[in-house]
């Protein structure tokens, strides 16, 4: 195998704000791997609250033993091996897991969504994310939301109605809800969860603090809305906890260790009786199209990355009707990468 890496700060539209900071760009280490003639692509989306930066992705890739990895690849075996190397680091595995299925379709001939079983005709309408911001800036950023069918909204400071309200004054489409863990008074939340859906919210991601499981389990028992675990759902091992205190979970790829441990978690919700969203962090289409071919396995999708920034090196994913629209080519069908991207950096 032969490994190359490329430092990428990928820049957002507008400047991102939850309830808890504001950021304007994400540093990406985009990873590439060439093994019997195919190229696999795979990303580590580095946001600054999950503690990875470039220093730390180098340093894992590093300590991998590439030789290892041979066709056909053993998911499993691969998923804890990288564990084994050092806890943490979900993002830069997420990277190589990505990469590797990437690889592994393109050696098969197939598409990924294929191998795991995924039907596209399946795929559910993706949300547009909007954060916290004043109303002005809200109107503009509701303007790139116009293919969209779904908007997403991030609440948790002490504007949250006036948010949703602004938005309703410009459009009538389903909301999704991410309060961050942003509010911490459990009956001011159910008082606020009940008027969010008067206004048409169909799910909320993590409402209270990710370790308060007894005030989400408080509320996630009397709520009319999907609660979902966020910031509390981070890899496989977390679900079993999770069970009756949300009703369902938001699986990122960059928390769960990339494709694999994604749909391993995918499955073992279902057993659970739990609902799935799947979401992104800052991304480019390599990423994204990783989640979207899981998405059609999940009952919700919010992988809007490529349409939040400005500078993704690939070709933007096929989207219409509010849908991703997978193509039948081998592997994550990435096309059109920009020119000379890996000539300068590998590891």
């Amino acid at each position: 195998m032969k490994i190359s890496c490329k430092e990428f700060q990928l820049e957002l539209k507008h400047a991102f704000s939850i309830a808890k900071f504001t950021r304007t760009s994400t540093p990406l280490l985009l990873l590439k791997i060439d093994f019997e003639g195919q190229t696999g692509y795979g990303e580590a989306s580095m946001v600054p609250y999950m503690g990875e930066s470039y220093e730390t992705a180098r340093a894992f890739l590093k300590k991998v033993d590439w030789n290892r990895f041979q066709f056909p690849f053993d998911f499993a075996s691969i998923n804890s091996y990288l564990d084994s190397l050092a806890e943490g680091n979900p993002a830069i595995k997420a990277a190589i897991d990505i990469a590797l299925h990437d690889l592994n379709g393109k050696l098969l001939n197939k598409p990924c969504y294929e191998i795991f079983g995924a039907d596209p005709a399946k795929m559910p309408v993706t949300s547009f994310t909007v954060g916290i911001d004043t109303p002005e800036v809200l109107r503009k950023k509701l303007e790139d939301a116009a293919d969209f069918k779904v908007v997403k909204v991030k609440l948790g400071r002490d504007n949250d109605q006036e948010i949703i309200e602004t938005i309703r004054s410009v459009t009538n489409v389903p909301l999704y809800v991410d309060a961050n863990q942003g509010w911490n008074d459990r009956i001011k939340a159910i008082d606020l969860i009940y008027w969010l859906h008067s206004q048409g919210v169909v799910l909320i991601e993590q409402p209270m603090d990710k370790n308060d499981l007894e005030g989400n389990a408080w509320l996630t028992e009397r709520s009319p809305i999907p609660l979902l675990a966020d910031e509390a759902m981070q890899r496989l091992k977390d679900l079993d906890s999770l069970k009756g205190a949300y009703h369902g979970i938001n699986i990122k790829l960059m928390k769960s260790t990339g494709m694999y441990e994604g749909h391993q978690t995918i499955l073992k919700a279902r057993q659970l009786g739990m609902k799935v969203l799947i979401g992104c962090m800052s991304e480019t289409s390599i990423a994204t199209l990783a989640g979207a071919h899981l998405a059609p396995l999940c009952d919700w999708a919010d992988l809007d990355g490529p349409f939040l920034t400005v500078n993704n090196p690939f070709d933007q994913p096929a989207f219409a009707d509010g849908k991703y629209v997978l193509n039948d080519l081998p592997g994550l069908g990435l096309t059109g990468m920009e020119a000379g991207l890996f000539d300068i950096d590998s590891i």
